[in-house]
């Protein structure tokens, strides 16, 4: 009888609450970036899987509603503002696409279009957009394939005002004049330069490379048969009796699969159901909801992005203002004390827990 009440409890708390695909869940972010032409920057990013729409528009300059005709004048630049589904792609992803479309060496303007005007910048919206955009660049001068430091500024996004219209959508609408244009300009001979034949969908230049998902034989040897059960075959730990779910210390949470960062001790919280609970991923982590219809119940389950790891689900009983509870399996986790960060590849997620 006893037995039967527990797995009853276990039951309640996991599946009695309603997951949620839910409207807060469902916003755009947005991000906005300068490089060079906006015609070809809208081209290359509106054609990537989890953007919603991508605005060409001018940035930075010292004038209220600047035009076509006078943007170079008042020290605006043409950029794109990218409204996007971070559970589909992360802006740490969009960086990666941004860097690899451009030349970040030429402070000058971009391929043939020459002037301030058609410089290169990051314009980010948040302090962790900036710390992103900063460690990405840092990343991309350390990595050796370019012979010159990066030239590409980062700043604190002004406003941004859309461009007329027929400069929205212009690789749809004028498509022949559009590729004629970008052919003239030489952008993508210089991109192949730069990068060589690779294409950004094929190749990554930050952290992620080193997210790898061993095959299921290593897994079987590496992982403990519950850690394997969890994150391969979407089974779920008993509540209270696991690694994490009463864990106080400082540090984050990665894929134990992969490595990839997860979570933050910073979001967690005690929910009283027995696992681990986060109010929210970390800024760049990456999570993929599908729906999950098993128990007779609506739910979000959620996996991660690189290894595919099932990690729980997400609900909508966490608490204000977001209301949201990532309710995760610590058997799907590792943890990585604040201590231990700079040693096991994370310094810069020190950030979180300073004062």
């Amino acid at each position: 009888m006893r037995k039967s009440f527990l797995l009853f409890v276990s039951f309640f708390l996991l599946f009695g609450m309603t997951a949620i695909y839910s409207s807060a869940e469902e916003k755009a972010e947005s991000a906005i970036f300068a490089g060079g032409c906006f015609w070809c920057m809208e081209a290359d990013f509106e054609k990537l899987n989890g953007i919603k729409e991508v605005i060409s528009g001018y940035i930075g300059g010292t004038s209220k509603n600047p035009t076509y005709n006078n943007y170079g004048k008042t020290g605006h630049i043409e950029a794109v503002q990218i409204f996007f589904d971070p559970s589909v792609i992360s802006y740490a992803e969009l960086l990666e696409i941004f860097w690899v479309n451009i030349d970040p060496l030429d402070k000058n303007g971009q391929f043939c279009d020459r002037g301030h005007e058609y410089s290169t910048a990051v314009f980010y919206l948040t302090t962790e957009q900036k710390q992103l955009a900063s460690k990405s660049k840092t990343l991309l001068e350390n990595s050796g394939i370019l012979e010159k430091p990066v030239e590409t500024p980062l700043i604190k996004a002004g406003e941004f005002f859309p461009a007329e219209n027929y400069h929205q959508n212009y690789y749809k609408n004028s498509s022949t004049k559009y590729k004629y244009y970008r052919y003239r300009c030489g952008r993508d001979q210089r991109l192949k330069e730069l990068w060589g034949k690779t294409t950004i969908r094929e190749k990554n230049l930050t952290t992620t490379t080193i997210y790898q998902k061993p095959d299921l034989q290593q897994l079987a040897e590496k992982l403990t048969p519950l850690e394997f059960d969890v994150t391969q075959n979407d089974a779920t730990e008993p509540p209270f009796n696991n690694k994490y779910w009463d864990n106080k210390r400082e540090g984050i949470y990665v894929d134990i699969v992969s490595g990839e960062p997860l979570f933050s001790s910073v979001d967690k919280y005690k929910s009283g159901t027995g696992w681990p609970s986060f109010t929210k991923p970390l800024a760049d982590a990456s999570l993929i909801k599908k729906k999950d219809n098993s128990w007779f119940s609506m739910r979000t389950e959620l996996r991660s992005k690189f290894a595919d790891s099932h990690l729980g689900h997400l609900f909508n009983d966490g608490p204000k203002p977001e209301g949201l509870r990532y309710c995760i399996n610590s058997a799907a986790l590792r943890f990585v004390a604040k201590n231990e960060l700079e040693k096991e590849g994370y310094p810069n997620y020190l950030v979180l827990f300073q004062n």
